[in-house]
């Protein structure tokens, strides 16, 4: 995160290219875990920017980690995702265009611990998603309804 905000004081609320990582991790009834963002109210998997030199896949565990206190074992690549979909401003006005990669994750158990990131985190079937899911992760969303 240091990264972005190093830019940040060069380009102000500019666009930025932004890639992250994030897990779609399931429990043994196939449902989706989303955690609600502190900063906008909305719905999304764990995940976050990539830092500069990072393996995405170690990113995406490390994100898992600190949202979640979870370690996750085996991953699979479920998509790259990027694109004007993908555009998103911040609250606070910063604005990316994300490039995300998501990997899918099976829980084996353990206590979900948030961080300030999140102020809560549900299991959802996929008919139950709910609809204020995070603008940039709606894609993902959608796709991963139609398995």
């Amino acid at each position: 995160m240091d990264y972005l905000l190093e830019l940040r004081k060069l380009v102000g609320h500019r666009p930025l290219l932004m890639v992250g990582a994030a897990v779609l991790i399931l429990d043994e009834q196939n449902r989706l875990l989303l955690m609600k963002r502190s900063d906008s109210g909305c719905w999304g998997p764990p995940g976050g920017a990539v830092e500069l030199g990072e393996v995405v896949e170690m990113a995406a565990r490390r994100e898992v980690r600190e949202e979640t206190g979870l370690e996750l074992s085996e991953l699979s690549l479920f998509g790259v995702f990027s694109g004007p979909e993908l555009f998103y401003v911040y609250p606070n006005g910063d604005e990316v265009y994300n490039v995300t990669i998501i990997y899918l994750a099976r829980f084996e158990g353990g206590d979900i611990r948030l961080n300030g990131e999140h102020t809560g985190w549900c299991w959802f079937a996929p008919a139950d998603i709910p609809e204020n899911i995070s603008p940039p992760i709606k894609p993902v969303i959608e796709q991963f309804k139609r398995l």
